[in-house]
């Protein structure tokens, strides 16, 4: 009993210790995103004089604010919701669907997730170009889409399997046919590991820098963080702008995840436990 006591105090002890580990660098960043340049430069770890609210004014007039938000959640919204689509329908047909072809399909859904972006993304960049969605936020997110979807494929055609067959041939006794089973059976069984697969691409998307350098040609265009980048200078860098930039950035995301925090978890758990 004591043995246990001691183990989970110390289990306890370590995920403190962590979790001081991994905010750390956010209490940072939040803290001197109040100081003036001269007092982060003084001393990085001491707590601001005053809370100035001006380098939040300065850094969201800096960076277009509210059209790099728009432009982001675009391209968030069309990605994810084409990847979540997209993965759950391919991923259930290829389980269910016993034949060689249903096979190799998977299969190269499964060998594109080893390809490296770097390897694709000069040959993507053409393409984008000639296919006229260069330049546009809409255009970006339906290459996400294309993106995404192979580990969407991978994750639902996993889960999918653990879904009883019985329930689909019981739905077509009583006439339902294939799109309604899929819709109000199988879709949402998928939810756990469809939360999952949200959690994963919402960082991805929100967050990626690389694929919206190469893609979005027009300062107008730009998501948040490409805004963002546009406040590094050569040779001076205003930190409190742009710390405050980016503390504005992941505000919208510690939100989501406060507001659906329950539904994160569960699906997070169920998911690993099925997955």
């Amino acid at each position: 009993m004591r043995t246990s006591r001691v183990a989970a105090s110390l289990n306890t002890i370590i995920l403190v210790l962590f979790g001081a580990l991994t905010l750390f660098p956010i209490y940072l960043a939040v803290v001197n995103s109040f100081k003036t340049q001269s007092e982060i430069f003084s001393n990085v770890l001491a707590l601001p004089t005053s809370l100035n609210f001006d380098n939040y004014i300065n850094a969201m007039q800096q960076v277009n604010f509210f059209s790099s938000m728009w432009n982001t959640v675009i391209v968030t919204t069309i990605g994810l919701l084409g990847i979540i689509v997209c993965g759950s329908l391919a991923g259930y047909k290829l389980a269910r669907t016993k034949s060689k072809l249903s096979s190799l399909f998977f299969l190269v859904f499964i060998a594109s997730m080893l390809i490296p972006f770097h390897s694709i993304m000069i040959t993507l960049t053409q393409v984008a170009n000639n296919i006229g969605v260069q330049g546009s936020p809409y255009g970006l997110g339906l290459i996400y889409i294309g993106l995404g979807v192979n580990m969407a494929i991978f994750l639902c055609h996993g889960f999918t399997k653990t879904i009883p067959k019985e329930l689909e041939e019981s739905a077509k006794i009583d006439g339902a046919n294939e799109i309604q089973i899929f819709m109000k059976i199988i879709f949402p069984m998928l939810t756990p590991i469809l939360v999952t697969i949200a959690i994963l691409n919402i960082l991805w998307l929100w967050n990626d820098f690389l694929l919206p350098l190469l893609m979005l040609t027009n300062v107008n265009n730009y998501t948040l963080i490409l805004a963002i980048n546009m406040l590094f200078g050569e040779y001076n860098n205003d930190w409190p702008q742009i710390l405050s930039a980016l503390v504005i950035t992941a505000l919208p995301l510690i939100i989501f995840y406060l507001v659906f925090q329950r539904f994160i978890l569960h699906g997070i758990a169920e998911g690993a436990v099925k997955g």
